[in-house]
């Protein structure tokens, strides 16, 4: 009798042995996933903020050709 409760206990031990392997496992590649989409997020946004600056760059850009534009305009009409 006594023999047959030390196999079980020791089937319920491997049992738990393997379960917390297999958690661990998991454990990894949920850290691995977690590492990509960390480095993804990063590169978003440092794609992000160059585009902002960028937009930013040509938001000055176009600002100054309007301005010349209307200074062009208004030595034009002066002319006529």
């Amino acid at each position: 009798m006594s023999f047959e409760v030390f196999e079980k206990l020791e089937s319920k031990v491997q049992q738990a042995i393997d379960t917390i392997t297999l958690l661990q496992m998991e454990i990894e590649e949920l850290k691995e996933q977690n590492a990509v989409l960390t480095q993804d997020v990063q590169n978003a946004t440092d794609s992000r903020e160059s585009l902002v600056r960028e937009n930013e760059q040509l938001k000055q850009e176009q600002t100054a050709w309007q301005e010349r534009l209307r200074t062009l305009l208004g030595k034009m009409e002066d002319v006529q």
